[in-house]
């Protein structure tokens, strides 16, 4: 199993790690496919709520640090604001939040900050899902995943294992997020149910 890069934490400075992650991440999507590379699952490795995550970068249309969140407020603990992304306005959802392993997403850590790193969702409707640290960008062989039909953990929002040597990360599975998301916004806005319903 091969890493292209390692921990967020080591070599270089934060912003060379970040250059090189974005360059990674647009490069995967334009470079056309190579021999070298077809048996490989492209991942990002992830902290939310203190938990070790996988997120495939096929699910994501975009890795953003620091980017600003205007709060709103409103019944769903797990909504954070919104945030501009090209051009567009996007719910930003606290990953940890929706697994139910954050606590208080609006004081998520010792500063009350959001979280800062931010995945904009790959598809529609359009969601970003915030989480608190990057370890680092994964390649790792096809045949190296453990497969999962279907989801489990929280709210089924993941699917598959990636066996690493500092141990096995659960993969998230953004559109089943994006889902649970969903899921949550209609009970929200459902309106009461009265005896004359009935």
């Amino acid at each position: 199993m091969t890493t292209t890069a390692g921990p967020a934490k080591q070599g270089g400075s934060l912003e060379q790690r970040l250059a090189r992650l974005r360059a990674e991440f647009d490069r995967s999507f334009a470079d056309p496919p190579r021999s070298e590379v077809a048996g490989y699952d492209d991942l990002l490795a992830i902290r939310a709520g203190g938990v070790r995550y996988a997120l495939r970068l096929t699910q994501a249309a975009g890795l953003f640090p620091d980017r600003p969140v205007t709060r709103l407020p409103g019944p769903l603990p797990a909504l954070l604001g919104v945030a501009g992304f090209r051009g567009s306005i996007v719910p930003v959802y606290a990953l940890a939040a929706v697994f139910g392993t954050g606590g208080t997403p609006a004081v998520s850590d010792r500063n009350g900050d959001v979280p800062r790193w931010l995945v904009l969702a790959a598809g529609v409707p359009p969601v970003a899902l915030a989480f608190e640290e990057l370890d680092g960008h994964l390649r790792v062989p096809r045949d190296g995943l453990v497969e999962e039909a279907a989801g489990h953990g929280p709210h089924g929002c993941l699917r598959g294992i990636v066996p690493l040597p500092g141990g096995a990360r659960p993969i998230v599975d953004v559109p089943a997020v994006r889902a649970a998301v969903q899921t949550a916004v209609g009970r929200v806005a459902a309106p009461p149910h009265t005896p004359e319903d009935r």
